[in-house]
């Protein structure tokens, strides 16, 4: 049934996706509207950092299963997989959901599947629906036509982890909601052609609140650890040894405190449900106000020590402070600055007017937003070497290695708990 699946979207989650149904010898078009990436992809090579991820699709190209293109094609199968950001006011952004219904609708026919995998406020399947069906009025759709519609749609979710997206396509249970059985049977039989782990069926609205649940429960768990943190600072206690203290108790289990939450998942998607039920959600919205605020305690932190290196060297003016931020992605070994709280606080210390080495291994370009006179990447070793005050955003793998000379500093912000694990306090 499915000779031909089209990928709308080839970031951290389309491009994999694309790859995996590659590997099982379909025919795959990659579509995106970023000219380096379609180029990239089809020299066989990849435009994101994810392990195994290059020899797949570097495979996938020169078998001829795997193509990138600008502009949509006829397909059997379409899977959207584009951001979905929020706006101003953390109202949800559906414009490239949008565009990609643009996309599509002129090549569609009867007998396709659409599935939407991007993560989505609830709804959101039966507004693609909607759209389609005004470009398309030649076609039926399910919510007209029920299970005999031409074209079936469904909502399918994904739920990885960066840094393992090949193996967690593959063996994580997956959510198949469908706008019709018919919808939800068919994306079920476009999954297992590379899935492993259950295909769970369900309908779309509850699928669309599954993934938003999933990563709102997190960021509720996160949360906790990172107010712990900031309490435990006032009380002058190691929030570190606290929290390995209290896990070990059988039925407690805190996570670990960071510079706050990043990512297109979690520092997004409790916003969505919010906006959707403002009044109901009183737990969600607090635990995001409290990850949000963290960077900025952080920040606070940072001033300090600034002021503390200036007050120990009374010669020098801010110019001559240097500090060095250890990581920008949005957590470890990734290259992934999406909703970077470690971007944020390293944004706002350019600000101050001091000179700022960034030690970012997974990055070769300072992004756009960090392109300041006072502010340039750095290899760790030189940004150790001469910074005054040292700020760890990220916990990075060459971090972790890189201890005994971090610990050497007098003034080390430690946003991760790097130092603490290192001396058996986490």
């Amino acid at each position: 049934m499915f000779n031909t699946i089209e990928i709308i979207g080839l970031g951290y989650i389309g491009l994999p996706t694309a790859t995996l149904f590659a590997s099982r010898k379909k025919t795959v078009i990659g579509v995106d509207v970023n000219p380096h990436a379609v180029e990239t992809i089809n020299q066989g090579r990849i435009h994101i950092i994810e392990p195994e991820l290059d020899m797949l699709v570097h495979a996938a190209v020169t078998s001829g299963y795997l193509r990138a293109t600008l502009k949509a094609e006829p397909a059997d199968a379409f899977l959207i997989a584009v951001p979905t950001p929020f706006s101003e006011g953390f109202k949800p952004d559906l414009s490239y959901i949008e565009a990609a219904a643009r996309a599509i609708a002129p090549v569609l026919n009867k007998g396709n599947l659409v599935i939407l995998e991007s993560t989505s406020p609830v709804g959101t399947t039966e507004k693609l629906a909607a759209r389609l069906a005004e470009v398309r009025p030649d076609l039926s759709f399910p919510q007209s036509a029920g299970e005999l519609a031409d074209i079936q749609i469904a909502y399918c979710p994904e739920r990885v982890l960066p840094g393992r997206v090949v193996h967690e396509l593959v063996e994580n249970d997956r959510v198949i909601g469908g706008m019709t059985n018919t919808a939800t049977q068919m994306a079920t039989e476009l999954y297992r052609i590379f899935v492993e782990a259950e295909l769970v069926p369900t309908n779309a609205r509850t699928a669309e609140m599954c993934k938003l649940t999933e990563n709102s429960f997190r960021d509720v768990n996160i949360a906790f650890a990172n107010e712990l943190s900031m309490v435990c600072d006032k009380l002058d206690i190691d929030p570190w040894e606290l929290i390995s203290l209290a896990n070990r108790h059988p039925r407690v289990n805190i996570l670990q405190p960071a510079a706050g939450v990043g990512g297109h998942c979690i520092a997004v998607d409790p916003w969505f449900i919010v906006d959707s039920a403002p009044d109901e959600a009183r737990i969600i919205r607090t635990a995001r106000e409290v990850n949000d605020h963290k960077p900025e305690w952080v920040l606070g932190k940072i001033r300090a020590a600034v002021e503390d290196a200036l007050a120990a060297h009374p010669t020098k003016t801010r110019g001559d402070i240097k500090i060095a931020c250890l990581g920008l992605a949005f957590k470890p070994d990734i290259d992934d600055l999406r909703e970077s709280p470690a971007m944020d606080i390293t944004e706002n210390i350019a600000q101050l007017g001091c000179e700022v080495l960034v030690a970012e291994p997974n990055i070769d370009v300072v992004p756009a937003r960090l392109q300041v006179p006072n502010l340039r990447l750095a290899v760790l070793e030189e940004a150790l070497e001469v910074a005054d005050v040292v700020c760890v955003l990220v916990k990075h793998r060459p971090f972790i290695d890189a201890i005994a000379d971090i610990q050497k500093h007098e003034k080390v912000i430690d946003a991760v708990g790097l130092l603490a694990a290192a001396a058996g306090r986490a």
